[in-house]
């Protein structure tokens, strides 16, 4: 096996990096909620910015039904855990990495532990797992630790930061009190105002909000790791413009647009309270 050098394993970053942002960045940790859909290609990207340092909790396994979109999905790792296979894929890049899992997924007994010392929260939790991104996003405004949430949407990323001192995740999105349903519509509108996927929806029978069920492609999962790693160099080195909440921004490759959006008082804005009835309306809920 060759021996690892961390300078020569990441040196063609140098040069959109300097060499002492890419030692900064090798000093930087990052926790990750879930090694799913998104969560795992943010692991092996951030891994390949040179990023050293991991918190990241998962608690499932990997099935046939996440090969369409999932970083670790292949035969050999299934029904086994997603964040065991992550972090030997992650450490095939990097020897070095320095990974905590948490292999009961994130959870009100084991927050404070998983934020430790993290510079930067990425969100890769399931769509659907409202608890648990309430409590973390939560947890990140009270200590003032930057989080990010890139969304794959169809084929599009779907970007929202929520910065220490800046407009809240709950704030934004206005999820507590209201039933799962209701929390999915707020959740999905106000993940990309702009709806710039809604339009090539090939068979809206597959979107399921109450039995958690909906489509999913591989392309966005990665475009959402590349937009997400960018934020993290932004966030993480301090520089370069940094959108928060209630900015938004989703770029979608099917369409070949961009938009960004501007919703002050985030789901309360009158466009995107219209936007949850039509979606209330057009689901049939």
């Amino acid at each position: 096996m060759p021996l690892f050098d961390y300078s020569t394993a990441f040196s063609r970053n140098i040069g959109w990096v300097t060499e002492a942002e890419q030692q900064l960045l090798a000093q930087k940790r990052v926790a990750i909620a879930g090694m799913g859909g998104v969560g795992g290609f943010h692991l092996l990207t951030l891994a390949r910015l040179g990023i050293q340092h991991f918190h990241i909790a998962d608690l499932d396994t990997f099935e046939l039904a996440n090969f369409n979109r999932q970083a670790g999905a292949t035969l050999s790792s299934i029904d086994r855990p997603k964040a065991e296979v992550l972090v030997q894929m992650a450490r095939d890049i990097n020897p070095d990495c320095d990974i905590t899992i948490f292999p009961q997924g994130v959870n009100a007994e084991n927050l404070g532990e998983f934020m430790k010392g993290v510079d930067l929260y990425v969100d890769g939790l399931d769509f659907f797992a409202f608890q648990a991104r309430e409590a973390v996003f939560r947890y990140c405004a009270e200590q003032r630790i930057p989080a990010t949430t890139v969304a794959p949407l169809g084929m599009s990323a779907a970007l929202l930061n929520f910065l220490p001192g800046q407009m809240s995740f709950e704030r934004y999105f206005q999820l507590a009190g209201h039933p799962e349903q209701e929390k999915a519509l707020r959740f999905l509108v106000g993940l990309a105002p702009a709806l710039l996927h809604r339009v090539y929806l090939a068979d809206p029978g597959r979107v399921n909000l109450g039995e958690h069920r909906g489509p999913s492609t591989v392309m966005a999962c990665t475009l959402c790791a590349g937009v997400a790693a960018t934020e993290a160099l932004k966030i993480l080195l301090g520089r370069g413009k940094v959108w928060a909440a209630p900015h938004g921004i989703q770029f979608d490759g099917y369409r070949n647009r961009m938009a960004h959006t501007w919703r002050p008082g985030g789901n309360r804005h009158p466009i995107n309270r219209l936007a949850i009835a039509l979606a209330r309306r057009q689901l049939g809920l």
